[in-house]
């Protein structure tokens, strides 16, 4: 895939620099940029929604999949080992940690969970896996 080819796929692309642009993020109801992308010297394509939409979201509404993003090789994608610092993988955890600590205190007063609270619960605990597999980070159980 070519940024072009993902360019392609959004809305309100706007270059920011050399080979890097913003758009609407296709994940969410997105009126203004919020969606970062850059074009690596090697192939790869980053993306970065600020709104906090992970990266298998964005790309799975516009009908691509995380290899979409990496040059191939040989038949097969490079294995390009890219972990993300451990301030900023702690940083995201600790988000949605407070999320949860948030959802546990209403359960403790008594509140009873609406659709979206329960929605929002299974995303962060989805984001803090996400976080953790950005980080390089294995299961402990294994």
């Amino acid at each position: 895939m070519t940024i072009n080819n993902l360019l392609a796929r959004l809305e309100k692309v706007k270059q920011t620099g050399k080979e890097t642009y913003i758009a609407c993020c296709p994940s969410h109801d997105d009126r203004t940029p919020s969606l970062s992308i850059r074009d690596l010297p090697d192939g790869r394509i980053l993306v970065h929604c600020f709104s906090g939409c992970d990266v298998y979201g964005i790309l799975s509404s516009i009908g691509l999949e995380i290899t979409d993003l990496f040059p191939h090789s040989v038949g097969n994608y490079k294995k390009i080992k890219n972990r993300f610092p451990a301030a900023d993988v702690l940083a995201a955890i600790g988000f949605e940690c407070l999320v949860i600590m948030s959802s546990a205190g209403k359960l403790l007063g008594g509140e009873l969970f609406t659709a979206n609270d329960r929605a929002r619960l299974v995303l962060s605990v989805s984001r803090i896996q996400a976080a953790l597999d950005a980080g390089g980070y294995q299961d402990a159980r294994h």
